[in-house]
């Protein structure tokens, strides 16, 4: 089931499908990070309030905002 990353559940994980086109410079950075297509993501935890997000990619632990996880598009593979 194709998902936005700010919609998994914790403990959820997923590959990147795709990250919507958008601000160009947010982009990048996204690409920078090692959030491309292909790349497994583990959803670990949320702030209280949902922001920002905590996941697991490429052996190293993220934190994004929602804005930026609204863009992320993903084929999730259920919960651990």
């Amino acid at each position: 089931m194709k998902k936005k990353l700010n919609e998994f559940t914790i403990g959820e994980h997923g590959i990147i499908v795709s990250v919507a086109p958008g601000e160009h410079k947010l982009r990048r950075r996204l690409f920078d990070m090692g959030i491309t297509p292909g790349a497994e993501v583990f959803l670990r935890k949320a702030a209280p309030l949902g922001d920002p997000l905590q996941i697991s990619i490429r052996g190293y632990e993220l934190s994004l905002r929602k804005t930026e996880a609204e863009m992320i598009f993903l084929e999730s593979k259920g919960v651990y």
